[in-house]
């Protein structure tokens, strides 16, 4: 069976991505065609990128990136939440991807967002990290709204039509990780 991470990406203290995430996650574990986890990078205190030479080597000397590394390495697919910060990604977000090169490489990766515009910009860039990093981005999206998913900008109460999208992301998500693992074996 594939394993799922899904990835809250924010540390922003009072940050919105933790509760997307868990009902992501609870979605998930509804699931029986894969296994899903939730990872925090604020669990992992990565400073700004500390390693000496590039993730490509892997020759990592801290510990830090030694954990990250072992707990991303586990997975065949993620899922990406990722709120929208200044029309792009949080930095927290592209410090803990920019830590690790072949971890990710030949795994699938889906994107749920949010913000102003539903962090639509943010996972434009992530799609090009992804392809950058060798990872297959799936279609789908799941986007939510400050202004309707979202009361006074802070809790989270998604609309009922995000049921049906995130279904619909894992499809995705939980194929092209099978179809990557034969790959990678």
């Amino acid at each position: 069976m594939v394993k799922i991470g899904i990835i809250i990406g924010s540390t922003r203290p009072g940050r919105n991505a933790e509760a997307v995430a868990k009902w992501v996650y609870e979605r998930a574990q509804k699931r029986t065609d894969a296994e899903f986890e939730l990872i925090d990078i604020a669990d992992y205190d990565l400073p700004l990128l500390d390693e000496p030479m590039p993730a490509g080597y892997r020759q990592y000397t801290r510990d830090h990136t030694l954990k990250w590394s072992e707990k991303i390495e586990q997975f065949d697919g993620y899922i990406m939440v990722t709120p929208e910060y200044n029309h792009s990604v949080p930095g927290a977000l592209k410090n803990a991807i920019d830590y690790l090169a072949q971890e990710w490489a030949n795994k699938a990766v889906g994107f749920v967002s949010y913000g102003s515009a539903m962090g639509v910009r943010a996972v434009e860039h992530l799609r090009l990290i992804a392809g950058e990093l060798q990872m297959a981005d799936v279609r789908q999206q799941v986007m939510f709204s400050l202004f309707t998913d979202f009361e006074d900008m802070t809790v989270f109460k998604p609309q009922p039509h995000h049921e049906d999208s995130v279904q619909t992301l894992f499809d995705q998500v939980i194929a092209w990780s099978k179809a990557l693992k034969t790959l990678r074996e």
